[in-house]
């Protein structure tokens, strides 16, 4: 059954459509709606053990990319360590980032926070990546993705 479920997420992860960057700071990036990050999703909220979708008034620009908050507060938090908050891999589904080094679009309401980094997942078509990643080991997946990325990047 694991076997026929990873076969359909590879399958779906082949003719997934990955959405087109805007610019040369944002080419890696995982991005919607124009240079919207994280589908609008608050980026500071994930770190509050919640997935919640930000407000068009409390919007920010980092690299080139748009930001969406849930309050001003958040967005002071997020600026005065960006880095913190961005999601790993550039948004993509870390999953496939270890397993293929492959771009995947998510689902936003998917997620952990490992190591202190935001790590989205694709969720969708009976397959959920992040089932994927703790049975086969968050650490080690980490270590690969990580690995992947700085190849696709660099």
């Amino acid at each position: 059954m694991k076997f026929k479920l990873k076969a359909l997420f590879v399958f779906f992860c082949f003719f997934s459509f990955n959405q087109w960057s805007y610019s040369q700071s944002t080419q890696d990036l995982n991005l919607s709606k124009g240079k919207l990050a994280v589908g609008g999703y608050d980026v500071v909220s994930y770190f509050d053990t919640k997935a919640v979708e930000g407000e068009k008034e409390f919007t920010t620009e980092y690299k080139g990319a748009e930001y969406r908050f849930i309050s001003q507060k958040h967005v002071d938090k997020f600026l005065a360590n960006p880095e913190k908050y961005l999601p790993a891999y550039g948004g993509w589904c870390a999953y496939a980032m270890a397993d293929k080094g492959e771009k995947v679009s998510v689902n936003y309401e998917t997620f952990v926070v490992q190591n202190g980094r935001l790590m989205l997942f694709y969720n969708k078509f009976f397959s959920n990546t992040k089932e994927y990643w703790h049975e086969e080991g968050p650490d080690k997946l980490e270590k690969k993705a990580d690995a992947n990325w700085n190849k696709l990047v660099n």
